[in-house]
């Protein structure tokens, strides 16, 4: 069943570790010269219950899938990292990504069993990477922000606003966990055509 979202098509599926999201379309800005061979970023916005994940391609400059792996809070822990993987494996059998970018960790003081689970479901994804010999790349989130808007410490309504802008969205990227993938695949796409990664 799908639900139109404005440019982001959302597919609501039975399993509760499947993705929730798909792109028809949207146009990156051009990028800078000179522009290698056309590759494929996948970005991911790791956590434990929501992990967004998006999907763009530098020589057409479209976002090609965006959207969450969820998995079930109700869930054993390894079961809900058995969820993710799951979810993101469809994704790697979908697509043909050359380069992922994953959102480093960050650890707040007063809240650090946060970060721990968030570890784990990064670990997943950084051994979906390995085993298809994708090459992964770690951005922290204050790179991305700054990149993105100038702002190493920009909240998740200004990064919502600048993907919209950035990638000529009709609607803004919800929930935030999409609009961080689409930032971090960008991101991850400007720092490898500038020659910097």
């Amino acid at each position: 069943m799908a639900n139109r979202i404005g440019a982001i098509d959302v597919r609501h599926e039975s399993a509760e570790g499947r993705r929730l999201a798909t792109n028809p379309g949207c146009k990156l800005p051009a990028p800078p010269e000179p522009l290698q061979a056309s590759f494929t970023i996948l970005g991911i916005d790791p956590g434990l219950d929501r992990t967004g994940y998006a999907i763009i391609e530098s020589a057409s400059h479209r976002v090609l899938d965006a959207g969450l792996v969820r998995s079930s809070a109700k869930s054993a822990l390894p079961e809900r990292l058995r969820e993710i993987e799951i979810g993101l494996d469809e994704i790697l059998s979908e697509h043909r990504i050359d380069l992922m970018a994953v959102e480093e960790l960050y650890a707040h003081y007063k809240h650090p069993r946060t970060a721990i689970l968030m570890g784990h479901a990064r670990g997943v994804i950084l051994l979906a990477a390995a085993r298809r010999r994708i090459d992964l790349v770690s951005l922290s989130a204050t790179h991305i922000k700054r990149t993105l808007t100038g702002n190493g410490h920009a909240g998740k309504l200004q990064m919502q606003r600048a993907m919209i802008a950035t990638l000529k969205l009709k609607v803004m990227p919800d929930p935030p966990d999409v609009a961080d993938a689409l930032a971090a695949a960008w991101c991850a796409a400007v720092t490898r055509m500038s020659g910097r990664h």
